[in-house]
């Protein structure tokens, strides 16, 4: 950017917060419920799709509430689960709240498995299942650990496209893939040479090549969604920084501008990509339709915190950026827009609501996570 205090458009429209919060969320059962809510386009698109639904890696950030949703969708497309079954897969075993998190899954009817996805026995004791979702992966810790890295994003895709093949699959990967794109620009799009910076995206886009070539081999129906900053008031660009102002530390600049996706939206779009899943894999970058300015950001959840943010550094002229232009005319747009998110997180921080503790690290600009 020509000047460290210039703010792309469309940001400085946001400047029209009147002092009123949007409070529809800021509690936990408010937050699961939206997070997990489908919509009239997704129950269409499930009740047509025949078989089961299986989501592997399913513990994670997004997992539960992606199975959650596509549970409530079937139900509400009348295929209860004696009809047509919703599983989640995962170890389970997270440092906290995984007995919750079980709690929570079958309370909503998804069956559960506890399974350890990188031993190829347990892989092959999983239920059958049409449609797959897959969502397993590590990104934190490759600098200490890029062995296991490699594995959970190369190796561990092999078992399960080799296990799910002829199914119809849904993978997640990451904008990582892509290079830094210039703040003035449209943002990366699907054609727009990968060139993954570090271990963690290398191993990302080896997960994408290893999904293509056993896909292409065994007969499976594939869709690959690069996603971008998924916030969910727990986590998310936004807490990170509506935390830091919060507590009074700096919120550096220099990864100038992010997209964001409310991560009810980012489920519901990614479960819509089931019905695209083609032998010549359908590749989409799911996030928010906006460029959004960090100092923005920072400035905007400063006035609902009644905090003025402390900003450090100057914005590079590049960031991570996709260009959602074949998301919007293949799978729709979000439902919830960046004021709305605004507001809410604002209200979770005030309110001292349960944070995962897991930061985005959206400044890194060396691809070392």
């Amino acid at each position: 950017m020509s000047s460290a205090d210039e703010i792309p458009p469309p940001l400085d429209r946001l400047a029209s917060y009147d002092g009123t919060l949007d409070d529809s969320v800021p509690d936990e059962a408010a937050l699961a419920e939206r997070l997990a809510r489908p919509d009239d386009s997704l129950v269409r698109i499930l009740s047509d799709l025949p078989g089961d639904i299986i989501v592997l890696g399913a513990g994670g950030k997004m997992g539960p509430s992606l199975a959650i949703m596509a549970r409530r969708a079937l139900d509400d497309a009348g295929y209860d689960g004696t009809k047509r079954r919703v599983i989640a897969v995962s170890r389970f075993g997270g440092p906290e709240g995984h007995d919750a998190v079980l709690h929570t899954l079958r309370e909503a009817g998804v069956e559960t498995i506890s399974a350890d996805l990188t031993d190829r026995h347990s892989v092959a004791a999983l239920p059958d299942a049409a449609n797959v979702i897959y969502m397993a992966g590590q990104k934190f810790g490759t600098r200490d650990q890029p062995t296991l890295t490699w594995a959970m994003n190369c190796y561990l895709p092999a078992l399960c496209a080799e296990r799910y093949a002829g199914t119809r699959a849904v993978v997640f990967s990451t904008g990582n893939v892509y290079p830094l794109m210039p703040v003035r620009g449209s943002g990366a799009s699907e054609s727009t040479p990968t060139a993954p910076l570090g271990e963690y995206a290398m191993s990302c886009l080896g997960r994408e090549r290893i999904w293509e070539y056993l896909a292409a081999r065994g007969g499976t129906r594939l869709a690959v969604i690069r996603l971008n900053y998924a916030n969910a008031l727990t986590y998310g660009v936004l807490t990170d920084i509506a935390r830091r102002i919060w507590v009074g530390e700096a919120v550096d600049v220099t990864m100038g501008a992010v997209n964001l996706i409310w991560q009810g939206d980012a489920n519901l779009l990614s479960l819509s990509a089931l019905a695209r899943a083609s032998e010549s894999p359908f590749v989409v970058n799911v996030t928010g339709t906006e460029t959004l300015s960090v100092r923005a950001l920072a400035h905007e959840l400063g006035r609902r915190l009644d905090r003025a943010p402390v900003i450090a550094g100057r914005e590079a002229p590049d960031a991570l950026l996709s260009d959602t232009t074949l998301m919007r005319e293949t799978l729709g747009v979000p439902r919830v827009p960046i004021g709305t998110l605004l507001d809410w997180t604002a209200l979770w921080v005030r309110r001292g609501m349960p944070l995962l503790g897991r930061p985005t690290s959206f400044e890194v600009r060396n691809g070392l996570f």
